[in-house]
């Protein structure tokens, strides 16, 4: 995957450092250990962390490496997925719980960011769902009606309401979410890291999985270099599970379609142009079948990103893509290139919302994000910590047994053919 290869990327070259961490060496014991560190990891480590729980956690490569430190940073409440038709999905009941638990989503994330201090470029104005003509008008009013019925404050903007709060040309109008807002998501992902040991977790890096066997109620999970024994694990690694080959409890890989996402950013803006572009900061995303975002960093760097891989044969369209989009978007930046371009994976399931497993006795897992991580990463990774410590009810989820997709790698090509294809013919309304 392009996920690997070596890229000029924003968030990574902006971030302020993660907390000094290394591979695991030699053994430990703990009450729970933790595979994978993103938001769910890190966010299950420190609360469990806090509650006093002994937690190691085990990342294959470094803080944030995977989705964590690659997405765009809207702080979303929900999932995509309207509320009504994820009640028709789960029902009525476990719907209802879910909805509320991720509408919520963004105070548990601001309120993280607010009580440890962490300096992630945190905006909390809300995000700004960019109609594109009368069927993306017709998407958002239905959406905000529906939340609305559900007490959230959410709005749909006229064309030029859109265009004032966007600078942005040729939106039909935007649905304004005041629950949401955008960080920098990797500085969000290490601040929680640097939470979580300031708590008393200990984290380990570059320190892949390679077995686990039963050991009495629990279990002993072995690294290249040491060790860890645990009464429960907590496996939270979602689209980036198969980063070591034949690792254990990595069955729901194979329930997940990857899609690739590439954001391309811009120097730093003068200040009268900045000042022209999202003056209160919301973070965009269109109602476009080939979804388009777009959002400014702290340093007022245009973050633009579409679906797609920058993969050797693919990288060349969708940067011509990007730049006659936000030349179309925004003609008042005048000349510009790009300094900054990344791409990470996107976890999607059958049903777009995510699933709850016990993968084997006393190993949990939630995955499948669906492009929302951040809020439900942090929500999920609280409710695990809440759960392995024997709190019934905690996973606003149902378990399911894993379900292994066909057709998950055929969907993915062709959504990647797709997406390019678009890109090479698409100008933008």
């Amino acid at each position: 995957m392009t996920a690997e290869r070596t890229q000029p990327n924003l968030w990574q070259a902006t971030a302020p450092a993660a907390p000094a961490t290394g591979p695991l060496s030699g053994k430990r014991t703990v009450d729970v250990a933790i595979i994978g560190g993103g938001y769910t990891g890190l966010s299950a480590a420190l609360h469990l962390a806090e509650k006093g729980v002994s937690v190691a956690l085990a990342e294959a490569r470094q803080i944030g490496h995977g989705g964590s430190g690659r997405n765009v940073g809207l702080v979303n409440a929900g999932m995509w997925v309207k509320p009504n038709d994820l009640i028709a999905t789960l029902g009525q009941a476990e719907g209802d719980r879910l909805l509320t638990a991720l509408g919520n989503g963004p105070s548990l994330v601001f309120d993280l960011i607010e009580r440890h201090g962490i300096a992630c470029e945190a905006v909390r104005n809300g995000t700004l769902h960019m109609a594109i003509g009368e069927d993306g008008m017709k998407d958002i009013r239905d959406r905000e009606a529906q939340w609305q019925a559900r007490g959230a404050p959410v709005s749909v903007l006229s064309a030029d309401d859109a265009r004032r709060l966007t600078g942005a040309e040729g939106f039909a109008g935007a649905l304004l979410d005041k629950r949401a807002g955008t960080v920098q998501p990797l500085a969000y992902a290490r601040g929680l890291a640097h939470a979580a040991v300031a708590a008393g977790a200990e984290l380990f890096t570059q320190t892949p999985l390679l077995a686990a066997e039963k050991a009495g109620a629990g279990w002993k999970l072995r690294f290249p270099d040491g060790a860890i024994t645990a009464q429960k694990v907590i496996v939270a690694t979602n689209a980036y599970g198969d980063l070591v080959p034949r690792t254990p409890w990595q069955q729901h890989v194979g329930e997940l379609t990857k899609l690739g996402y590439f954001q391309f950013a811009t120097g730093p803006l003068s200040h009268n142009v900045a000042r022209s572009i999202l003056p209160e900061r919301q973070g965009c995303w269109d109602t476009g079948l080939v979804m388009t975002s777009f959002r400014l960093d702290q340093q007022n760097r245009l973050v633009f990103g579409s679906i797609g891989n920058l993969d050797a044969i693919a990288e060349g369209t969708h940067r011509a893509f990007a730049k006659r989009a936000v030349r179309k978007l925004f003609p008042q930046i005048g000349e510009f290139d790009f300094e900054h371009w990344w791409d990470g994976r996107i976890g999607m399931t059958t049903t777009n919302l995510p699933r709850l497993h016990a993968l084997a006795p006393g190993v949990v897992s939630v995955s499948g994000y669906n492009g929302r991580g951040i809020s439900p990463g942090s929500v999920f990774g609280k409710a695990l910590a809440d759960h392995v410590t024997g709190h019934a009810g905690a996973i606003p989820l149902s378990e399911t047994p894993v379900r292994p997709d066909a057709w998950r790698k055929a969907r993915a090509l062709l959504l990647g053919l797709g997406s390019k294809a678009k890109h090479m013919i698409d100008h933008r309304f």
